[in-house]
């Protein structure tokens, strides 16, 4: 079977957990499909007077265990297959963690390198308000994702809030810290990416220290798990952007400010690769950080990393995935590994509700500590079960939603 699509490769992997843990038909019927699916047509006008519609999407896939959370894309690739696969993943990712939320996700296909600063406000503040209806602090908390940031959000909790009356900080996480925003939450995702690598490396008997890494992706998430692991000792040998790979950079932040500067990785020193022959350097540690789909099939048999840790969302489809078992590559899967964005935009909602906020010192370590709890209680199931990492992590996410749909019951 081929499975390539990013719905194809979450509906497999919920199957394999199902049947793993032994439920039955009905938990199966409930658990793969959305709670909630929303399309709406989201109309533009540009900086030059002609209105141009977009589609955009909000799936609400489980509310079971909390007000759903998942965040918005600007990606001309967006459909409705994978914002429903991705809020599926994102309601196991919440579950693992034991953060009371389920999952969600949304977007507009659309590239927003091609939005003014103008158009993308414009853009931002109209799909909010088509989505209105179901987002809410109780209800749905959107967070910036692929093609969005801090202003998106800020554009967003504002319309929610005129249209309210009143401010309300807490219906979108990732926000500007002035406007209730967390501290830490920027870095988040890389901080558990990295968490996920020093313990995957520990779990090998590999000393963090010297360990070499290979990077696919040099944005959010890749940069802030390059500065965080270059921080830990371990050595990043190569990053890469849509536009290839580059090795030979003295460090990652030497080259992030060639980047800042120059718009391009092409540093004085450095040698060019393609993504895929990043994907196939001898190092101890693969981190997959772009968009979906990156190891599959074709290219997993090259990969030579005795650890992959998936900083994107669902970047190997399950012939990947086999391929890699079958080399006896440890994989921490995405849902684990890229959870300390979702972590840390729980603590920003829970500050936003309180009205209290805390210092960078007290996010990290509660932070460390959620992945740490998650981490362990991975790798002690793929003990136990003789599973792989996972298969593990979806089981211990699919149990814990499942569990709570038994015992709220159905209604009516």
């Amino acid at each position: 079977m081929t499975t390539e699509s990013a719905f194809e490769t979450a509906q497999a992997q919920l199957r394999i957990a199902v049947d793993q843990l032994g439920l039955s038909e009905n938990d199966w019927q409930t658990l793969s499909t959305p709670r909630r699916v929303l399309e709406v047509a989201v109309p533009l006008r540009r900086d030059n007077d002609k209105v141009e519609m977009y589609k955009g999407y909000r799936v609400q896939y489980s509310t079971t265990r909390g007000p759903s959370k998942g965040g918005v894309r600007f990606h001309p690739d967006i459909d409705l297959e994978e914002t429903v696969a991705l809020a599926m993943l994102m309601t196991w990712k919440c579950a693992l963690t034991n953060l009371p939320f389920g999952g969600a996700k949304g977007g507009i296909a659309i590239d927003a390198a091609t939005l003014s600063d103008r158009e993308n406000e414009r853009l931002t503040r109209r799909y909010t308000s088509e989505i209105l209806p179901i987002i809410g602090p109780e209800r749905d908390i959107p967070a910036p994702d692929v093609g969005t940031d801090e202003r998106n959000m800020a554009w967003m909790m504002d319309t929610y809030s005129v249209n309210a009356g009143y401010s309300v900080p807490g219906v979108v996480t990732g926000k500007p810290i002035v406007l209730g925003g967390s501290l830490g939450r920027n870095s988040a995702t890389g901080d558990g990416v990295a968490i996920s690598t020093r313990e995957a490396l520990r779990a090998r008997g590999i000393n963090p220290v010297g360990a070499t890494v290979a990077i696919q992706g040099f944005g959010k998430v890749g940069y802030w798990a390059a500065i965080a692991l270059e921080n830990m000792g371990l050595k990043i040998v190569a990053v890469s952007d849509v536009h290839g790979a580059v090795t030979g950079f003295k460090s990652v932040s030497d080259l992030w400010n060639h980047f800042l500067k120059n718009k391009n990785l092409d540093a004085p020193g450095t040698d060019r690769l393609t993504n895929e022959e990043l994907l196939h350097l001898e190092v101890d540690v693969l981190i997959p950080a772009a968009l979906s789909d990156a190891i599959t099939g074709k290219t997993a048999p090259g990969i030579k990393a005795k650890i992959v840790v998936e900083g994107a969302n669902a970047p190997t489809t399950p012939e990947g995935d086999a391929i890699m078992n079958d080399k006896g590559i440890l994989v921490v899967p995405d849902i684990l590994a890229n959870s300390g964005g979702v972590i840390v935009s729980y603590f920003e909602w829970v500050q936003d509700k309180q009205n209290y906020f805390w210092d960078v010192e007290e996010v990290k370590t509660n932070l460390n500590s959620i992945m740490m709890k998650a981490l362990y209680e991975v790798e002690a199931m793929a003990k136990d079960r003789k599973v792989t990492w996972r298969e593990a992590a979806h089981m211990l996410g699919v149990s814990r939603v499942a569990e709570a749909h038994k015992l709220r019951g159905l209604y009516p």
